[in-house]
């Protein structure tokens, strides 16, 4: 996905990895965080890294190694719909509102409806 680039996905979505690691597992998670600039999301669960930590008392930092959630590409992910499972995302226009839909169900996709 090239920098930049609007996507349909929000934060607190559950998403489904459709490539690399957590594929054969069909890992499911929220979304923590999307960096839109690079293009990227960063998923609960999925693509698991170990970091080498230094102790710090200063910071109540115990050393060791420290598991964390890395980065994946915003295009490895699907947003799963709760009838369909991972699906596609499409727009309807409710009055002058955009609302997410499924694209196989035609199921809303937003939570709730967000006030701007």
């Amino acid at each position: 996905m090239p920098a930049g680039q609007k996507t349909r996905l929000v934060k607190d979505d559950i998403v489904q990895v459709m490539a690399g690691r957590g594929r054969v597992a069909k890992l499911q998670g929220r979304i923590l965080e999307i960096d839109r600039k690079k293009g990227r999301v960063l998923v609960e669960g999925a693509r698991i890294v170990k970091k080498h930590v230094r102790p710090n008392p200063q910071k109540q930092i115990k050393g060791g190694i420290a598991e964390s959630e890395a980065f994946f590409d915003i295009s490895n992910v699907m947003i799963v719909c709760p009838k369909c499972g991972p699906v596609r995302i499409g727009v309807e226009m409710d009055g002058d509102q955009k609302t997410r839909v499924c694209r196989k169900c035609g199921e809303t996709l937003d939570k709730k409806k967000r006030v701007r």
